[in-house]
């Protein structure tokens, strides 16, 4: 709350992340000042976070029109992004192929087998890592093998779920959230913040598994 030290916040931000800044900052700076400027009635209070004011001062001072339409307009993203989501599960599911008809029905099935194997332990590991409910880390294993090979959804979204599940969180976790995240074994005791963990160790666990099956189908076919 103190001026210098926000001051020095925003700056730095600005120098380190300017994509995140010019969103979370500058955008909603803009917003919040067309909004206040042209809202009706002689007097106007508003109430903004201590971040945005002095953005909105700045804006207002300056007088200039802001199109609100164009600042909520949502980015159309990327067809790269679109295109390699399948490029990548394309591209396994053909060496799979090429495993079959180039080398026969023995080496199709063990690179399907270390396809399995090399999903299900890594994001296995992972959920272990977290410390899951023995559940959420059986589910990891059994889905990895599947959710690598759809860019719809991931290994860690259905062993999340399936932690949420196993372990349902409580007020208590809720409330002890903001004391729970200023230590690492706040993070794995609380009930809300080990879902998030299940979720990237098993996806990240799920990622090192497909970097480690594909060479080994490779190689089992040469």
């Amino acid at each position: 709350k103190q001026e210098d030290i926000l001051k020095t916040l925003l700056s730095d931000m600005k120098r380190s992340h300017p994509t995140l800044e010019k969103v979370l900052i500058d955008e909603r700076d803009q917003f919040l000042a067309e909004t206040i400027r042209t809202a009706p009635g002689e007097t106007i209070v508003a109430v903004v976070g201590a971040g945005h004011a002095p953005g909105i001062k700045r804006y207002m001072a300056n007088n200039t029109p802001i199109n609100l339409a164009e600042l909520s307009q949502i980015p159309k993203a990327g067809n790269f992004g679109k295109v390699m989501k399948w490029l990548i599960p394309v591209a396994i599911v053909v060496l799979f192929a090429a495993g079959f008809f180039m080398k026969g029905k023995g080496v199709g099935t063990d690179m399907i087998w270390l396809w399995i194997a090399a999903n299900g332990i890594f994001a296995g590991l992972g959920a272990l890592m977290a410390l899951a409910h023995p559940y959420t880390i059986i589910t990891s294993i059994l889905a990895a093998p599947l959710t690598s090979l759809n860019p719809m959804i991931a290994a860690g979204w259905v062993s999340g779920l399936v932690e949420a599940i196993s372990r349902k969180p409580k007020v208590k976790d809720l409330e002890s959230i903001p004391d729970d995240i200023l230590s690492i074994r706040g993070f794995w005791r609380n009930n809300v913040t080990r879902i998030l963990l299940v979720v990237v160790f098993t996806n990240l666990g799920s990622s090192i598994g497909t970097m480690t099956a594909i060479p080994l189908m490779l190689k089992v076919m040469h």
